[in-house]
């Protein structure tokens, strides 16, 4: 291995790892603030952890977007949706049964399949997804919010609130603040050590952006899910791996598209069909037993395994 590719290699490392503390700290410092000016529970789970979650593929997809690195933009949030449901769910079910809330099964699920679907026949017809459809998509991100709303007024949503540590407003203010700082320049680092990979070994953005990018941004939920697994507590994993899908397309995508055009190539069409198609695959696991047993787990990897074939031919 040269310096440079070990150089490379480093700084996509360094940029995972800045994105995934980054997005800890911004989500401990904001839900600290929020809860000093008494903003509910309720509120702070539903919006800032929530988004939060979703910070490593914002930051990365839009800093991609400006850079006019294409692939990676897309590349990276269909990436991330596939390797959810196939290889994160994967895995947690081959550590353990999954059991699934029937509001995530009868709504969520189909949501996520036809805001998927949307994505697709934006892309499809326009080659480029621009800032009004971003709008278009952030208004199904609000009436997505307004659903979660209201399960959680019924106590049917798990929220993921975090112990916030009793720091004074200033404390939490720095670690909003350094969470950012370390969000945006771990992205910077970690899309251009993506792209001198790519260039390094002639592989397109949109092999980086749908593989070791998405895998790179998708790491806070595969050490949630593994190690609820791991606990005996895996039974919201589904959920939060559907709602973290459902919040990368109608977020990320639509806040990426409000800030620069969003360029959809035409082979992230298949991409996104079989990211459909692992949403079905999800759906039918589930239907029966309403709980994701270790022989779908398997069948999931090697659905991956499938797709990774497919992608490096």
């Amino acid at each position: 291995m040269n310096m440079d590719l070990a150089l490379q290699i480093g700084m996509l490392l360094v940029g995972f790892a800045m994105l995934v503390k980054g997005a800890d700290w911004f989500v401990e410092g904001t839900a600290g603030i929020a809860e000093k000016f008494h903003i509910p529970q309720l509120v702070i789970g539903l919006t800032i952890v929530a988004m939060g979650t979703s910070a490593p593929e914002a930051a990365v997809s839009i800093t991609a977007g400006l850079e006019g690195n294409a692939g990676i933009t897309v590349g990276n949030i269909v990436g991330s949706n596939i390797l959810n449901i196939l290889i994160i769910l994967g895995i947690t079910a081959v550590i353990t049964r999954v059991a699934i809330r029937q509001s995530t099964l009868r709504y969520e699920i189909p949501y996520m399949l036809i805001i998927t679907l949307v994505l697709l026949y934006m892309g499809y017809t326009g080659g480029t997804i621009n800032w009004i459809e971003g709008i278009v998509l952030w208004v199904l991100f609000i009436l997505y919010l307004g659903y979660l709303f209201r399960m959680a007024k019924r106590g049917k949503v798990d929220l993921e609130n975090e112990e916030i540590e009793d720091h004074n407003i200033w404390g939490l203010l720095l670690y909003g603040v350094i969470g950012g700082v370390l969000i945006v320049w771990g992205s910077n680092v970690a899309v251009k050590g993506a792209t001198e990979i790519a260039e390094t070994f002639g592989l397109s953005q949109r092999f980086i952006g749908l593989t070791i990018v998405a895998l790179g941004t998708s790491l806070p939920e595969l050490f949630t899910s593994v190690t609820a697994a791991i606990k005996g507590k895996a039974d919201i994993a589904i959920g939060n791996i559907v709602g973290s899908n459902i919040f990368n397309i109608l977020f990320v995508i639509g806040t990426t598209s409000l800030i620069t055009p969003v360029v959809f190539e035409s082979k992230f069409v298949i991409d996104t069909l079989i990211a459909v198609g692992a949403g079905i695959l999800l759906w039918l696991a589930v239907i029966r037993h309403k709980e994701l047993r270790k022989v779908w787990g398997v069948i999931f990897l090697l659905a991956y395994c499938g797709y990774f074939i497919y992608l490096i031919q």
